[in-house]
């Protein structure tokens, strides 16, 4: 695509969720530099030829908050030019304010990207009435790239209502949303907005979105894709071709994958016995060194170290993650060798 607004219609089939690869001393505050351009160039390319339909990059595990100005720019270049206008390229602007999102904005548009996944500011939370009127401005601002709402309430301190989404579905940018779990306020949302705002469920809650709402359901974001695409494309296709016994096996070994990647507490935990740490959502608190720890498990993509202040995380956890990105390139490798 290339530089061609982001429209309702493109949101179909897996947007891939990109980490910003890192180089060694990436952990280091001191460090000046973290990107590693090669392998920012080499992991784009290769989610591209592996028959992604988009690329999103710069949200939480693709560490937008902690990357410095220059990175975050040579980034969303680099992308931008190693898909070379094969699939769309969905930029991270999120900031803390709307002035430097609108810059960003700006200069995302400016190299070729085709979208953004825009978060809110999230110092405080935006009220509803802010809320509206912060997508209306960037949208405004920059009128030549689509909008995929990040809707990510832990990060950005409220849920969007129903009656929220139907204000953002009248400003025409708005084609999209990476949305969290398939539940009632999903299905309330879906109801609401109709055929204007593609609300796009993780890919191991697909299945179940397709099943609430077929028409409404066109599009999936995967962070796994950074694992190996494949898994997440055969769950594409057997959707799209109507193939319920695979689609419902795919999705079942899927989430087996995962069940080492979402640690809780409470009587159905999954967390290591020896660990010291308790909280509500484990995965919440330590999102970012977990996602990467997945992702360099399964080695498709080096993403490198975290950058600080979240390189923070239990080797316990980590390990699980590592385990479970190991799982799911486990699969990708048997779908390849025919075992579907």
């Amino acid at each position: 695509m290339g530089s061609q607004r982001l429209e309702y219609e493109d949101v179909e089939g897996i947007f891939s969720i990109m980490p910003t690869p890192a180089t060694d001393d990436a952990s280091d505050p001191a460090a000046e530099y973290t990107l590693d351009r090669e392998e920012a160039e080499r992991g784009a390319r290769q989610l591209a030829d592996d028959g992604v339909d988009a690329i999103m990059i710069n949200g939480t595990f693709g560490e937008a908050a902690t990357l410095t100005e220059e990175e975050w720019k040579d980034f969303t270049r680099i992308a931008v030019e190693a898909v070379d206008g094969d699939v769309p390229v969905i930029a991270g602007p999120t900031t803390l304010n709307t002035r430097s999102t609108i810059r960003r904005m700006k200069y995302a548009r400016d190299v070729g990207a085709d979208g953004v996944l825009l978060g809110r500011p999230m110092w405080l939370e935006l009220s509803p009435e802010a809320t509206v009127e912060f997508h209306r401005h960037v949208a405004e601002a920059v009128p030549e790239l689509g909008i995929i709402v990040y809707h990510n309430p832990p990060a950005f301190k409220n849920r969007l209502t129903p009656k929220l989404w139907e204000e953002l579905a009248e400003i025409p940018q708005v084609v999209g949303a990476k949305y969290g779990a398939v539940d009632a306020g999903w299905r309330d949302a879906v109801s609401s907005i109709g055929d204007s705002v593609q609300l796009m469920p993780i890919e191991r809650k697909w299945y179940l979105a397709n099943e609430l709402a077929p028409e409404r359901a066109n599009a999936a974001w995967s962070g796994s894709a950074s694992c190996d695409p494949l898994p997440a494309l055969r769950l594409r296709d057997a959707i799209d071709e109507g193939d319920d016994e695979t689609a419902r096996e795919l999705n079942y070994r899927i989430n087996k994958t995962n069940e080492k990647f979402y640690p809780q507490v409470g009587p159905e935990a999954v967390y290591p016995e020896t660990m010291n740490v308790r909280h509500d959502d484990l995965y919440g608190l330590y999102t970012i060194p977990l996602q990467k720890a997945r992702i360099g498990g399964a080695g498709y993509i080096d993403p490198g170290p975290v950058r600080p202040p979240y390189h923070v995380a239990p080797d316990e956890l980590v390990e699980m993650a590592r385990e479970s990105g190991r799982e799911w390139r486990q699969l990708a490798s048997d779908l390849r060798d025919g075992d579907n």
